[in-house]
């Protein structure tokens, strides 16, 4: 396995394959470290990678935050 920190070219193939995107929107790659990537259409934002293991922490988060709101009215 290449120890070295990938580089723009590999993150920019990374991104435009196909297999790295489910749905046409969610962002799921194991070789890329980043928790945050480019959405499909850059002028868009971020998206999370959800292969980061920190990712899952976030979405737990944010859903919780939308129950609590949902259940607080």
């Amino acid at each position: 396995m290449n120890s070295e920190k990938p580089t723009q070219e590999d993150y920019n193939n990374w991104h435009k394959d196909p297999n790295n995107w489910y749905l046409g929107f969610l962002y799921y790659n194991p070789k890329d470290k980043r928790l945050f990537t480019p959405k499909r259409i850059w002028q868009l934002g971020l998206t999370i990678n959800l292969a980061n293991p920190y990712s899952t922490l976030i979405v737990l988060a944010l859903f919780s935050i939308i129950i609590l709101a949902l259940l607080s009215r």
